[in-house]
């Protein structure tokens, strides 16, 4: 009965992080729907085909691809707006999945260690949200006069150690005192993709620094 009751728990506690981990990446539609159909077509093609040919560099293309198409109205052809929607489009999952985390750490069910792991997790994502929110606000900021270089730097090192605090996220979970299960596969598979698309923004970012050197 006590195995019975445990894997209840769990099951419950998994089928918690589904539902609250669940974040959507659309954006509202543009006002472009008032301009002539075949303008608007050409345009969003013309906006989606630069967002293709941008992530292609990236390290996760698709991920990349996927997550910014549903911008393009937003990005139009402007590889600052592509950085900056890719870093936001990162913040977004950082800040739900975390506070998913931090309803699932009060539930009942979670092993001490799972439980230590979930809140050393919930910390550095902390960490990741605040650099990341850091560096949009330098780069929107920025015009591009002579300081671009200064500015540009201190956002790939805010957004490499981002990157490096959602990494030692998974590590957390990637250890064995974590047991596995649904729950450890849910949030690994997460804390990944955040990964992911951080990753991408930093491409991004450096594809942009190139175009002012």
């Amino acid at each position: 009965m006590a195995t019975s009751s445990s894997f209840s728990t769990s099951a419950l506690s998994a089928a918690l992080l589904a539902a609250v981990l669940t974040t959507s990446l659309l954006a509202s539609t543009s006002s472009a729907s008032s301009r002539p159909l075949s303008v608007a077509a050409a345009g969003a093609t013309t906006n989606t085909e630069f967002i293709r040919t941008s992530c292609s560099a990236t390290t996760y293309p698709q991920l990349c691809y996927n997550s910014l198409a549903v911008h393009a109205t937003k990005i139009q052809t402007s590889a600052k707006l592509m950085a900056s929607t890719a870093l936001d489009v990162a913040l977004t999952s950082a800040k739900s999945t975390s506070a998913a985390m931090v309803k699932l750490q009060q539930s009942r069910g979670l092993s001490p260690r799972e439980y230590v792991a979930m809140r050393d997790c919930v910390e550095v994502l902390g960490d990741s949200v605040d650099l990341i929110r850091q560096s949009m606000a330098e780069m929107a900021a920025n015009k591009g006069g002579a300081d671009f270089g200064m500015m540009i730097s201190d956002v790939q090192t805010w957004v490499s150690a981002a990157l490096t605090d959602e990494s030692t996220c998974t590590d957390g979970f990637a250890e064995k005192a974590v047991a596995d299960g649904e729950m450890k596969t849910a949030v690994r598979g997460k804390i990944e993709t955040i990964g992911q698309l951080t990753s991408n923004a930093l491409a991004l970012i450096n594809a942009y620094a190139t175009l002012h050197h």
